[in-house]
């Protein structure tokens, strides 16, 4: 009993340091890899990238979310691209 109560409480503990920091740009595609959402900019600091993700993907479901470093443009590779379902 102990083991299937530890199990998850370690994997919290463990999960909750790997923060995300920094500024992010994210882009919704479609399936041809057009931008879907012109008319704005998104961009999003540290975690904030969760909500903004699910924000385009509530939008534009179905459509391939890119986050991108705002400073140097490389793609956050643990998050990027994320399938909006």
């Amino acid at each position: 009993m102990i083991r299937v109560f530890a199990l998850p409480v370690l994997v919290t503990l463990l999960t909750g340091c790997i923060t995300t920091s920094g500024i992010y740009k994210l882009t919704a595609v479609d399936k041809q890899g057009n931008p879907v959402a012109t008319q704005f900019n998104l961009i999003a600091e540290g975690t904030g990238i969760y909500s903004m993700r699910n924000a385009l993907c509530a939008t534009y479901p179905g459509e391939i979310v890119y986050i991108t470093s705002a400073t140097d443009g490389k793609k956050l590779d643990s998050e990027s691209p994320h399938q909006c379902r």
